[in-house]
């Protein structure tokens, strides 16, 4: 008995140790799971190609309109009709996910001269043109003492509106850039037959099953999580098959890095600013940083499959995306635990 202890307590330690700091840090296992999915991307690239063994564009195709449609199974239309009320906290997130975290994007790039020539430019607006997360947001809010409701709601509207004013948003930017111009009409009814009518569809059935939804979401995150996986193995592979990352380095991932970061601290300030201007609540304000300044990882995986049907570019699109998503669950994390520190204090 003694002799086996040791080992045990030896190798089990560290492992704890690892997880928790991993989680202290906003990083899950999910993230990490996404980078193993770009080294097995580079590392297998064959297997994932648009016309390789594996029939990944069908899988995750089907997959996106069930990821919705369960999501839209858990959205009770009660729920969502008593979140009205609070319509000014409404209107200054939606404004932001869609006009001022565009505005601040498409400001930075002509102002610095990136117009839409680099894909990396491209990837950044197209954060920015993204619905809010829903999950993440809410439960940020939730650590920090924000506005439980309000961010359910607002989430989810975000969630929603995403279905038209992403490809709308991506359409403007693309139209006086230097990129392909996007086929907006088609763009649109695609995302509508994929996304919006699943969604629909589950609300529609909420009343009889959206008990079920609720008692299984564990395991439905985790279908969600293998398909968004699927998704950026496939993307990376088509993109690694082609050397389209031959042209970046460390130094320029790292920038990106700090960029991305200082534009998520950029977007929370300005958001705060609205929050005092509109004389709002400490719960309010907290709402409205959270649900305005969060990026949805889940819909810039499953859109960029519509928006973008070049595969070659798709992984350099998504890069950004993926470093906004860590980037954010880390700094979200921190910022409210520090607010529900203060609030423990007064």
């Amino acid at each position: 008995m003694s002799k086996t202890d040791p080992p045990q307590v030896i190798r089990v330690k560290p492992l704890h140790r690892i997880q928790a700091i991993t989680k202290r840090m906003g990083l899950d296992t999910f993230l990490l799971l996404m980078l193993l999915m770009i080294v097995l991307a580079y590392l297998k690239p064959e297997l994932g190609e648009e016309h390789g063994p594996l029939p990944l564009e069908e899988i995750t195709t089907y997959g996106v309109s069930l990821i919705f449609f369960f999501y839209g199974l858990r959205l009770s239309p009660t729920k969502l009709r008593a979140g009205l009320k609070d319509w000014r906290l409404h209107v200054v997130v939606q404004l932001s996910t869609f006009f001022l975290f565009p505005l601040v994007v498409w400001a930075g790039s002509a102002l610095l001269g990136g117009g839409g020539e680099s894909l990396l430019w491209l990837g950044v607006f197209y954060i920015a043109a993204l619905p809010s997360t829903v999950s993440s947001s809410v439960v940020m809010v939730s650590i920090a003492g924000g506005n439980i409701p309000s961010a359910i709601f607002n989430a989810s509207i975000s969630s929603l509106l995403g279905v038209f004013m992403t490809p709308l948003i991506m359409g403007l930017f693309m139209s006086t850039s230097s990129s392909a111009e996007m086929d907006l009409g088609s763009v649109i009814i695609k995302l509508v037959l994929q996304v919006l009518v699943p969604v629909l569809l589950g609300v529609l059935l909420n009343g009889r099953f959206g008990h079920f939804a609720e008692a299984h979401k564990a395991r439905l995150r985790k279908f969600d999580q293998f398909i968004i996986l699927l998704i950026v193995y496939s993307s990376f592979c088509e993109s690694f098959a082609r050397d389209m990352f031959s042209g970046f380095g460390p130094l320029q991932l790292l920038l990106l890095g700090a960029a991305l970061l200082g534009l998520f601290f950029l977007i929370l300030w300005l958001i705060n600013m609205l929050g005092n201007w509109f004389g709002f609540s400490r719960e309010n304000r907290i709402t409205a940083a959270f649900c305005g300044s969060k990026k949805s990882l889940v819909h810039g995986t499953v859109m960029s499959k519509v928006l973008f049907p070049d595969a070659d570019v798709v992984g350099i699109i998504l890069l950004p995306l993926m470093v906004y998503h860590a980037l954010q669950l880390i700094a979200a994390s921190v910022l409210a635990q520090r607010m529900a520190l203060k609030k423990e204090e007064h």
